[in-house]
């Protein structure tokens, strides 16, 4: 808590002149006590001269010294229960309230301000700042952040997530900005730089060793706990919280991929406005603008090409054309089920790649549990599923009624629709039979009716000359499989002699 100067001053008065206790001048003045304990101790007031009159710990504070001198990280509960086998009696919330004044300080560590050269080190870090919903996505905004350790020049652009892919897009979009690439690029101990560290052995990442050959700079990460080495970043970050996103607000939930564009667009035009016009730490006299004009030629040259940063997932198809890719499903040809393909996603865009070769193309979609489709997919297995009915049919139809198949020629012949024939027969195959239709489709051939209404005619011209009721179908939806069962009926001449011969 920060408190006035007024006030700092009737802290020590009452303390120095008055011997309040510090309760009392916390609940007088309507501070914490802890502000009126930091304020005592910065000026050379330490608690341990404000302890007035024995105290019951007395006898066993050369006890707790001695162990914490040996042990200064043995716990205050341990030490309480050590006093209390030699005799302590007081409360265990008083003894350790002691134990915090005696227990032995670490002597602070001083660091030296570190100067660098110009275009020889720029520091990189990651900043989150909210979580965005985008339909049922949840994602975290984070800030990529890129300073020039020299003229303190600040890149800033804004992601979804913290993923490897965006973290060497982030670099891109930085040694673009500055028109160059510095010597060294300083890194905390994030994964995406860092995958192992033990003491002074450390494993980067492959894919940011291959990223910064290709961009001939060199990765370094910052020694565990050395607040010096990379605090210009970390106070870029801070000053980018204060002065850029201050009073923002994002509504939710968001507008995908355009909202990022727009913030970002936002952020591109601060850095090159207010964040060049703030005068520079190294010079005071002159603005960070200036002093980037001075470094940009001190920078490495970008190289002809850029290393790709798109993402590459191998996915598996399954029965359904379709590929799984961040939790949304994206349409592919229906001759490719059942395969391993390749994924590769921009910002904006999703391609599915079999071998080399793209086979679907598709807008990303940050959104979740979506089906992305291409009409052209689904309408080529539509075709292909009529395809796979209209010969399933036939087949049903060329073991069944043989004669069929000369019929379905004579009408290909003239021009007519084989699926709705194909359709129209099988019917007529469920209601009267098929030795009931071979001979309607036989005689109507011999007509050179080569048509379903001559077929039809037939049939009910017999069924009238036998005197037989209208036959029913049978609805076989209920079991898909037995519409495709063909069965071949017997000649039952032999059962007609049987019966002749019992009659005799």
């Amino acid at each position: 808590m920060t408190i006035s100067k007024e006030k700092e001053a009737d802290i020590l008065r009452f303390a120095h002149a008055e011997k309040w206790r510090v309760g009392t001048i916390a609940k007088q003045l309507g501070v914490h006590h802890t502000t009126v304990t930091r304020v005592l101790e910065h000026n050379g007031i330490p608690r341990a001269e404000r302890i007035t009159g024995p105290s019951i710990i007395d006898p066993h504070v050369p006890l707790v010294l001695e162990t914490l001198e040996q042990f200064p990280k043995l716990t205050a509960s341990r030490l309480y229960t050590m006093a209390c086998e030699r005799g302590f009696e007081g409360c265990e919330s008083h003894f350790r309230s002691r134990i915090a004044e005696l227990r032995p300080r670490p002597t602070p560590e001083a660091y030296l301000r570190l100067k660098t050269q110009q275009g020889e080190q720029g520091q990189v870090d990651w900043g989150f700042f909210n979580k965005v919903m985008i339909g049922r996505a949840e994602y975290r905004l984070t800030a990529f952040v890129v300073v020039l350790s020299w003229s303190r020049r600040i890149y800033l652009e804004f992601f979804l997530n913290g993923q490897m892919s965006n973290f060497l897009r982030g670099h891109q979009g930085a040694f673009s900005a500055f028109g160059g690439i510095p010597r060294v690029l300083l890194y905390d101990n994030l994964k995406s730089a860092v995958q192992d560290r033990r003491g002074d052995a450390i494993r980067f990442n492959p894919i940011l060793l291959e990223f910064a050959a290709h961009y001939r700079y060199e990765p370094r990460p910052v020694a565990v706990y050395r607040g010096n080495e990379k605090g210009r970043v970390e106070r870029a970050i801070r000053y980018v919280r204060d002065n850029f996103w201050a009073g923002r607000t994002l509504s939710s939930p968001w507008k995908g991929i355009e909202a990022l564009q727009a913030l970002n667009e936002e952020a591109r035009v601060w850095c090159e406005t207010r964040a060049m016009n703030r005068p520079c730490p190294e010079d005071r006299s002159m603005s960070v603008g200036e002093a980037f004009e001075q470094e940009q030629s001190k920078l490495m040259v970008l190289p002809d090409t850029d290393y790709p940063t798109n993402e590459q997932v191998e996915v598996k198809v399954g029965k359904t054309p379709y590929v799984r890719f961040e939790r949304n499903d994206y349409s592919v040809p229906h001759t490719h089920t059942r395969k391993s393909l390749l994924v590769i996603a921009s910002p904006t865009k999703v391609r599915v790649m079999d071998r080399g070769e793209c086979i679907a193309t598709h807008p990303r979609c940050y959104d979740k549990g979506k089906q992305i489709e291409d009409p052209t997919h689904i309408e080529g297995l539509k075709k292909h599923k009529r395809a796979a009915r209209e010969h399933s049919g036939k087949d049903r139809l060329s073991h069944a009624v043989p004669s069929s198949i000369t019929l379905l020629e004579k009408a290909a012949e003239r021009g007519g629709n084989i699926g709705s024939i194909v359709s129209t027969l099988l019917r007529m195959l469920d209601q009267y039979g098929a030795t009931e239709l071979e001979s309607a489709i036989s005689e109507s051939l011999a007509g050179a009716v080569a048509h379903p209404n001559g077929v039809q005619t037939v049939l009910e011209r017999r069924r009238e000359q036998r005197e037989l009721p209208v036959p029913i179908p049978i609805d076989l939806n209920q079991h898909p499989k037995a519409r495709e069962v063909s069965v071949k009926p017997h000649n039952l001449s032999s059962y007609d002699q049987l019966c002749e011969q019992e009659e005799e």
